[in-house]
């Protein structure tokens, strides 16, 4: 499975901006997938995951409630709604596919085995 991720860009806070991960292969309808994200300086942190099915989602509690993740398996898709970011949201973006979870998600980014290669976001304050 190739990851590839695009929508990153500048965005001022409080704006919006709506970042997709597109997957080759056949099998990524199977797959859970999350986000995670890399700012300069700090380790690579968990931001969301949706189950296969769509049946279970869940975030960090620095993004509820602002951010949503969403897949479209027909279009090998899995998208990231960031609504009202925060220069602390300020990162590179990378999407990531757990082949493996049949049930619920993780957070654990070891459990991913599948990544692609990142997209910036800048939130300016």
């Amino acid at each position: 499975v190739q990851l590839q991720a695009s929508g990153g860009g500048l965005v001022q806070a409080g704006g919006s901006l709506r970042l997709s991960c597109t997957a080759s292969g056949r099998t990524f309808s199977s797959y859970a997938m999350g986000w995670f994200r890399q700012a300069p300086g700090k380790e690579r942190e968990f931001v969301a995951a949706i189950s296969w099915s769509s049946g279970s989602t869940f975030y960090a509690d620095s993004v509820k409630g602002r951010f949503t993740i969403s897949r479209d398996n027909a279009k090998n898709t899995v998208l990231l709604q960031m609504n009202s970011p925060k220069p602390e949201d300020t990162a590179v973006y990378y999407c990531a596919a757990d082949p493996r979870r049949r049930i619920g998600v993780t957070s654990s980014p070891n459990m991913y085995e599948y990544w692609g290669q990142g997209t910036q976001v800048t939130v300016s304050s």
